[in-house]
């Protein structure tokens, strides 16, 4: 599978049963959308979102906005008839809840073809499958399920998410094996803007690609978050442009900032350049 180069700071969760929140959705400022089947849709609504969420892609709008759809697992009695319809409204992914392992996502990939795969990641056993999982050849995106984790846990909540950090380091080792995408999970309290900036913070510190959300209130503080910060442009400019004197020099290896400054710092300095620069074109599209 290839990997996404595009930017994923935002990632916002659409109930595909409500239309007009899927017109609103035109107009939001995220990178993608999770048009949801599942957890936002109640049993009575299953089959008529379906019809809904088809005639609202089919009627597009949604620009360069990565549209993602959440099926019901396939153990329910949604799941399979989700995955054909989805499958015909050519989404650019398709997300399965619930994976425990690799053969879940084969399950998936017989009923929709060859359209990419999101994995959601919120189980236990997810966690100790995931190099496994990460490694099937649909998948594009693993998308930790932090609730539904903790849930199985039997957590208390922390802000500092310590009882959740083992799961979330091995599902980043595992994407990041396999060179695909990982979107931190949702910060439930949707008015906190101050606690949803600490765990942006700490999931882009982490690794991740970017955050899963559950409310447009909260797609400045991820966009901000997850894009490199002027300080951070002005230093990978510097570091290149010091890097290239160097080799021009005959030198290995240049100086910032009273910092050694290798080829693999240069390399982490172009994918932030080439980062802004992504963004920049999205925001302009």
């Amino acid at each position: 599978m290839t990997k996404l180069t595009r930017p994923l700071r935002s990632v916002l969760y659409i109930p595909g049963s409500k239309p007009r929140a899927l017109e609103k959705a035109r107009t939001l400022a995220c990178d993608a959308i999770i048009f949801d089947l599942e957890d936002a849709v109640t049993p009575e609504e299953k089959a008529s979102a379906r019809d809904i969420l088809a005639e609202a892609l089919k009627t597009g709008g949604y620009g360069a906005r990565l549209r993602i759809i959440r099926i019901n697992g396939l153990d329910t009695e949604w799941g399979a008839d989700d995955a054909r319809a989805a499958a015909g409204m050519k989404p650019d992914a398709i997300l399965l809840p619930k994976v425990g392992s690799p053969a879940d996502l084969e399950a998936l990939a017989e009923l929709v073809g060859d359209i990419p795969l999101w994995a959601m990641m919120e189980t236990p056993a997810a966690m100790l499958n995931a190099p496994a999982i990460a490694a099937h050849r649909q998948l594009q995106a693993m998308v930790m399920g932090t609730n539904d984790l903790a849930k199985d846990l039997q957590t208390r909540f922390r802000p500092d998410r310590l009882p959740l950090m083992a799961g979330l380091g091995l599902c980043l080792l595992a994407a990041k094996s396999q060179n695909i995408a990982i979107i931190d999970g949702v910060y439930n309290a949707f008015k906190d803007d101050a606690g949803l900036q600490v765990e942006c913070d700490q999931g882009r510190d982490m690794g991740f690609d970017g955050k899963t959300l559950i409310h447009p209130a909260q797609l400045d503080v991820a966009n901000a978050a997850f894009s490199p910060s002027q300080d951070e442009a002005d230093l990978a400019r510097r570091q290149i442009a010091a890097y290239e004197a160097a080799q021009a020099g005959g030198q290995g290896v240049a100086v910032v900032d009273g910092r050694i400054v290798e080829n693999l710092h240069v390399a982490t300095a172009r994918e932030t350049l080439a980062k802004l620069d992504a963004i920049a074109s999205l925001t302009a599209e």
